[in-house]
């Protein structure tokens, strides 16, 4: 399509990250009127993705929420540990759906331009400019906010997975508990496990997930979640309906810098949690923020990662990174000592320190001291 060579803001890459922004700017009665591109390789995503995260009230994007869980569980060994998930619930929102929630929306306001093509390159003019070039065309905005990954990324530790959606012919959940972690699976050298989130009492999404310094091919996912659908449903018939896989860096290290009017966004704008990869509130935090900062026309800081969390997040990574303590027994320790609500307000960064020392009092002192003035000295 022509488009003029002149924006308000233009949003590259439309990702989770694109969408919030977009779909947050357009809920502001004044940054709504700012003439905004979006600009991806293809807006016909699909299914590529599912978010889950824990709010203790409805949020932005509640009507979309697939699922939603009162109760988890964690396993490994012989402790199975379930815990009430109260004030909190732990929710599922689909890629598809998320999509086409923001592009509905987006769809009553004429000033959203849309461009479907490959973005060639990104460069601040100055600090009130900068310019996209694309395949086809180029445009100038007074901010570009990307998500776009231009170089590759560095990181020692990995967070990757494959999912599957699974459907059986009978019942065979119980879809009132989210299995957040079940430890009871080749761990691989690293730290490993099944996540199973039931849909219906017939349908889950089954997901192998590792925390490791290499990633594996799919073949090794799908060995794993055979034999663990096998173990736990042995000869019950199912049809696989959907599946998914990705890697999230797992560091402390800022993956890009904001360059001018270049701000970074999403996973390349520091939003993922370093220690466990959790993304989609942070993000909508980033984002919230970026909206509330441009109100303001303060300077944008797109931070959300602050300095006692980042310190908590680095020295857990020390540990995992130079195996220092097993993972499992790491996250194993957490849930069996704390309530539900601690463990999510410790991984949201909204803990109180009464909360951050229950968290560490159920850790070992003598490997966890250590890594701490380690990563204190070498900060």
């Amino acid at each position: 399509m022509q488009v003029e060579n002149k924006y308000d803001y233009i949003i590259a890459g439309a990702g989770c990250a694109g969408y919030s922004l977009l779909y947050h700017l357009l809920q502001d009665p004044i940054l709504s009127k700012k003439k905004i591109l979006v600009l991806d390789a293809n807006f016909n995503k699909g299914n590529d993705r599912t978010w889950c995260f824990w709010e203790d009230q409805a949020g932005p994007f509640e009507s979309i929420v697939c699922k939603k869980w009162s109760n988890i569980e964690v396993l490994k060994g012989s402790m199975h540990r379930s815990l009430p998930t109260a004030p909190f619930e732990y929710k599922m929102i689909q890629g598809i759906d998320f999509y086409q929630y923001v592009t509905d929306f987006a769809k009553g306001f004429d000033n959203v331009e849309w461009v479907a093509s490959k973005i060639l390159s990104i460069d601040s003019i100055n600090t009130n400019s900068a310019r996209v070039n694309w395949e086809g065309g180029s445009a100038n905005a007074g901010y570009v906010f990307s998500s776009i990954n231009g170089e590759r990324i560095q990181s020692k530790l990995w967070q990757h997975f494959k999912g599957i959606v699974v459907e059986f012919d009978i019942a065979v959940f119980d879809d009132t508990v989210a299995r957040l972690m079940d430890f009871n699976v080749p761990q691989m050298d690293a730290t490993a496990f099944m996540y199973l989130l039931p849909l219906t009492d017939k349908k889950a999404l089954v997901e192998y997930t590792l925390f490791s310094t290499t990633i594996l091919l799919e073949s090794k996912y799908d060995t794993v979640l055979n034999a663990y659908i096998e173990e736990h449903h042995k000869g019950q018939a199912y049809q696989i309906q959907h599946s998914e896989m990705g890697a999230i860096p797992m560091t402390s290290k800022k993956l890009t810098s904001n360059d001018g009017a270049v701000v970074s966004i999403g996973t390349m704008g520091d939003a993922v949690k370093a220690s466990t990869g959790y993304a989609f509130q942070f993000i909508q935090k980033q984002t919230q923020q970026i909206v509330h900062q441009l109100k303001l026309n303060q300077a944008l800081n797109p931070a959300v990662h602050h300095t006692r969390h980042q310190f908590y997040d680095a020295v857990l990574l020390y540990i995992l990174e130079n195996q220092k303590m097993a993972g499992d027994e790491i996250f194993a320790r957490i849930f069996k000592k704390n309530t539900a609500a601690t463990v999510f307000k410790f991984l949201s960064n909204t803990s109180t320190l009464l909360d951050d020392i229950k968290i560490m009092t159920s850790l070992p002192t003598q490997i966890f001291l250590p890594a701490a003035i380690k990563v204190l000295f070498r900060r």
